[in-house]
């Protein structure tokens, strides 16, 4: 995560892990809360200063997400989609912060997987073979059928508290963070997302025959399980909550075993490429995760590889010790110069210490090798803003404008978009794009405010005038429902 930013909600509050990790909002919300565990960017913009980021910790239960990261997932499940009829981009895949091996997957084609369970994978296979799990419960229209059947007060007091807590990130407000993953709660989705032995076993056959038929092994699915197998015997308060949302049994584990027996590819090796980017992807949540002490002594100085010294650069950063980490990231652009996620690090971190020009620069080389990454061209944006400098307003109001074509609701980007155009000094599209952030974030209140700012500037009949009018009258009868709700 060299783009886990500190940060709580792109544009919103900071947070130092600089490739952004940011946390979203379940899906089916439409606030899209980015929380950035990367880049004193955005944070820094909202504070309205452009001194370094501090870093924070993540509370337990916060949606993750990560460029690099999300990518590697994507490379890990693309395979079994394809095999299983499901087109790739219909799936989403997200990271919760919590330090259990448990995974699920919910309506609307999302996975979210704990990072504990990242961490504690051994190699990717491991990771695939949990994932062609979840995508099994997809692809059989398990989480519809759950979904289909909730009517009592309980299903309701869940789905409330999932639409409050992603109000809550949306809105900015760090304290809320996730909780619906904790405690109680935790108990509750726990329930509401647990699967019959039938599911899970229709879940299993599609993970072996979508692994088989794309020449992989079930050890990593096997491996998984076994390592869970134990828990089953505990007390539920010490269980992992995977024992609890996917009860194993004896069946299961020996219908895995029968179709290793008989696979030809039980005894194939994890692909040394994706186990390349899973060591990239354990280096960077750990570093961005755990304490500095913590991932200096998993990545000692002694060891130079690419995941160690990507490590130390994430750990040192997050301290605000650029001396130690710029060197590193140095080292590594050495190596690989056309690496993305190096330059936008890089980027953040100079951002970080206020070297505007130097972010910008940094992160203009990052777009060269991956020009549709929004992270990277918000963060650009956010730099271009932080210049201070009119003559940057246009790239970046570019920069957001194919951001946003990528992540239409992302509110982060349209509310650094009315900065860029206020900088230009083009008020009416400045408050227009304040317009669209509010009604992303609800505040109907605002979205009338700006609205009415916007008309008096804005050319009539053009496509930003009749838009204008859509979020008009969303805002109104917003308004009119929350009052008629009151009554």
């Amino acid at each position: 995560m060299a783009r886990l930013r500190l940060f709580n909600t792109h544009s919103f509050i900071v947070n130092p892990l600089t490739h952004r990790l940011t946390p979203a909002a379940f899906p089916g919300i439409r606030q899209r809360a980015c929380g950035l565990l990367a880049a004193a960017s955005f944070g820094v913009l909202l504070m309205g200063t452009s001194a370094p980021a501090v870093a924070q910790d993540f509370s337990t239960g916060a949606v993750l997400e990560d460029t690099e990261i999300g990518e590697t997932l994507k490379a890990y499940a693309r395979p079994i989609l394809i095999a299983g009829g499901i087109p790739p981009e219909t799936i989403s895949i997200h990271m919760v912060v919590d330090d259990s091996m448990n995974a699920f997957a919910t309506e609307g084609g999302n996975i979210y997987l704990h990072t504990g369970l990242l961490l504690r994978a051994k190699n990717s296979n491991e990771v695939i073979g949990v994932l062609a799990h979840e995508i099994g419960h997809i692809a059989g229209g398990h989480v519809i059928m759950v979904a289909s059947d909730m009517a009592g007060p309980n299903t309701i007091s869940i789905l409330a508290t999932l639409l409050g807590v992603a109000a809550g990130i949306a809105s900015g407000n760090p304290d809320v963070g996730m909780a619906v993953m904790m405690g109680g709660q935790r108990a509750a989705l726990g329930q509401f997302l647990s699967f019959s032995r039938g599911q899970e076993a229709r879940a299993d056959q599609f993970a072996l025959k979508t692994l088989t038929d794309t020449h992989q092994s079930a050890k990593g699915l096997r491996d998984f399980f076994e390592r869970l197998q134990g828990e089953e015997r505990l007390i539920t308060s010490n269980q992992d909550p995977y024992i609890r949302t996917h009860p194993l049994n004896i069946d299961r584990m020996s219908t895995i075993a029968a179709a290793m027996e008989v696979s030809p590819y039980s005894g194939v090796p994890s692909d040394p490429e994706l186990d390349r980017q899973h060591q990239r992807m354990l280096a960077k949540l750990f570093a961005f995760l755990k304490p500095q002490i913590t991932t200096l002594q998993r990545y000692p100085d002694a060891d130079k590889s690419v995941e160690a010294r990507y490590a130390r650069a994430i750990a040192y950063y997050r301290r605000g010790q650029f001396d130690e980490a710029l060197p590193l990231v140095d080292s590594l652009l050495t190596d690989a110069p056309h690496d993305p996620y190096f330059w936008q690090i890089k980027g953040d971190m100079q951002l970080s210490r206020s070297k505007v020009d130097e972010a910008v620069l940094a992160y203009r080389e990052a777009l060269k090798y991956m020009p549709d990454a929004p992270e990277i061209l918000g963060a650009l944006a956010h730099a271009l803003v932080e210049s201070g400098k009119p003559e940057n307003g246009p790239e970046a109001q570019a920069a957001l404008k194919h951001a946003l074509v990528l992540h239409p609701e992302d509110p982060g980007a349209w509310d650094m978009l009315a900065r860029s155009y206020a900088m230009s000094d083009e008020v009416g599209m400045s408050a227009y794009a304040a317009a669209e952030r509010a009604i992303l974030m609800g505040q109907f209140g605002d979205v009338a405010r700006y609205s009415i700012q916007a008309e008096k500037l804005l050319q009539r009949d053009t496509p930003t005038w009749y838009r204008l009018q859509d979020i008009k009258i969303l805002a109104q009868n917003n308004l009119r429902e929350m009052r008629t709700k009151r009554r």
